[in-house]
């Protein structure tokens, strides 16, 4: 009878201990059920979706050798704090070139106005051997008249004539020289004044050749667009880079974070832009970040990959597909700024909540 009665009372506990787990479990498993129900209703998910930054290249402008570096991997960066030091000892001696290009060409202008102005006072002065010539010239013709009519009455001789004659052919042929010289200074100044444009032209061309030379030289330090984190680095001192290469990546830290989430077609109709909706990462999925809705992608993501499906050939299985969904996180919570690009994130929306919260 003791033993009996002993087994009864140790079963009695564990029926008892049993029943109580059971019971725990299954008012647990109502409760899960019930949360399981309540958001399956209320709430539509997706787990395809992923944190996004601006994650820009730094790229050279122009060629040459590293000179320094002056940042390391994963540091932040302040806009316009320096990156690189390529090597500038070629660029400025062609800026150099282009500044002596420059001189050179602006003391020939000095030299031509200071042509034109002689040029101008020759005129001048030729201009006023003309009425010189001009008076000897009407003189010489006056004698010459005087010396014919005596002559034709007989009162001078022949010789005396022709040396009249020749006198006044002097000063005509003085007067037409005079003349020509005047004219000849005349085109001087105009040719003078005419080589002023072509140079003139040749020193705004230097000018520009000069300011491409100081960018050229001011492109050899390389600095910081904006305010960001540098990723990692591949590039050292003294090594040869090309126009163009892409020397780093910077993070943009001044525009944000935002989620790019892929949500199914059919959940589209749960979604409005400004709709405020919930995020979750990976990385801490017990802190909810919250976010609203910008834009929606104004094609499936099918249709931006390289070779797009064409439905029209082969046979046809129909498959939902996503439209990536942009969402700006406007949660202020510290667990933000350790969000990095690229991190995996669930992203859930009321389906009876307003449209714009």
């Amino acid at each position: 009878m003791n033993k009996q009665s002993t087994y009864t009372s140790t079963d009695k506990i564990i029926t008892k201990i049993t029943s109580w787990i059971a019971g725990i479990i299954a008012l647990a498993l109502c409760i899960w059920g019930g949360i399981a129900v309540y958001d399956f209703y209320n709430y539509d998910e997706t787990n395809d979706a992923q944190v996004e930054e601006y994650i820009n290249p730094i790229t050279s402008r122009v060629s040459g050798y590293i000179k320094e570096i002056r940042y390391d991997e994963n540091q932040d960066v302040k806009k316009g704090d320096t990156l690189l030091v390529i090597d500038n000892r070629e660029y400025a001696l062609q800026r150099q070139e282009g500044e002596a290009g420059l001189q050179n060409a602006k003391a020939q202008v000095q030299v031509l106005e200071s042509n034109v102005a002689t040029s101008a006072k020759i005129a001048q002065v030729n201009n006023a051997q003309i009425a010189a010539a001009q008076a000897k010239l009407t003189r010489q013709q006056q004698e010459y008249d005087r010396y014919k009519k005596l002559y034709d009455v007989e009162s001078a001789t022949k010789q005396q004539l022709e040396n009249v004659k020749t006198a006044l052919d002097v000063a005509q042929s003085d007067y037409q020289s005079t003349l020509n010289n005047y004219q000849a200074s005349l085109s001087k100044v105009n040719d003078s004044k005419a080589q002023i444009s072509p140079v003139l032209s040749e020193i705004k061309r230097r000018e520009l050749m000069l300011r491409r030379n100081q960018l050229d030289v001011s492109y050899t330090i390389i600095t910081a667009p904006y305010n960001g984190k540098m990723g990692r680095r591949t590039i050292q001192a003294g090594q040869q880079i090309q126009v163009g290469q892409t020397l780093a990546f910077i993070v943009d830290k001044e525009t944000g974070k935002w989620v790019i989430a892929n949500f199914k077609e059919t959940q589209l109709k749960y979604l409005r832009i400004g709709k405020q909706v919930q995020i979750t990462t990976d990385a801490y999925p017990d802190i909810k970040i919250t976010g609203s809705v910008v834009s929606f992608s104004p094609a499936t993501g099918s249709r931006f990959s390289l070779l797009p499906p064409d439905n029209s050939t082969g046979n046809f299985v129909k498959i939902a597909q996503r439209i990536p969904v942009k969402i700006k996180i406007t949660d202020n919570s510290a667990v933000v700024a350790l969000l990095s690009a690229g991190m995996n994130a669930s992203v859930s929306v009321h389906k009876n909540a307003a449209d714009h919260e």
